[in-house]
């Protein structure tokens, strides 16, 4: 199972403004360096924990439908399923009505059941399902844990940002950051 995203998000789930105000900076000068540690504690923070902090669209590539039915996807909260296609054996889509599906989106990993589940004709990659996840539009919609967390990570990374360059961050975790983010995280056996 392979996910990819198809979409970027629109913009971040901290401001530069707020980022700012945290890191007690006033000037200018270091505005697009800001903004780089927010892109970067963003993606450290849905990497960590399989989410997705603001919704913008995925895909999910498998092979073969799971023996059980449920499709389990390790990116959300997933809040809608846009459309699914099979691969026939000449490597032709069909797309599949998926009217009727169960969806638990806010489960993790998230559940999904279709009512029709046609057999791929391609061995590899002959299913995609594309899908939104994210906690809403905008930042105000991600948990404010969340948010302290990324709030800290990138005070950290501003300190650091003359002893390491911005392409080989994050350099390091700060304290707390683990704790803030437990909740989200996924646990595996």
């Amino acid at each position: 199972m392979t996910i990819t995203e198809l979409a970027p998000p629109v913009g971040e789930p901290l401001t530069l403004a707020e980022t700012k105000a945290h890191l007690r900076v006033d000037l200018s000068a270091d505005d697009a360096l800001i903004t780089g540690l927010i892109r970067t504690v963003r993606e450290h923070l849905e990497r960590a924990t399989g989410l997705a902090l603001l919704i913008r669209t995925f895909r999910i590539y498998l092979d073969t439908w799971p023996s059980s039915g449920v499709i389990q996807i390790g990116r959300g909260p997933i809040q809608t399923i846009e459309n699914v296609t099979v691969y026939d054996a000449a490597g032709l889509p069909q797309e599949i009505d998926a009217s009727g599906f169960l969806l638990d989106g806010q489960a993790r990993p998230a559940r999904l059941v279709l009512p029709k589940q046609p057999a791929p004709g391609q061995a590899i990659n002959g299913i995609e399902i594309d899908f939104s996840a994210g906690f809403g539009a905008t930042g105000t919609d991600v948990p404010d844990t969340l948010k302290r967390a990324m709030l800290l990570h990138a005070a950290l990374l501003y300190e650091f940002r003359g002893a390491v360059s911005p392409d080989r961050q994050p350099v390091a975790i700060p304290a707390g950051y683990d704790r803030l983010i437990a909740p989200f995280r996924r646990r595996g056996l």
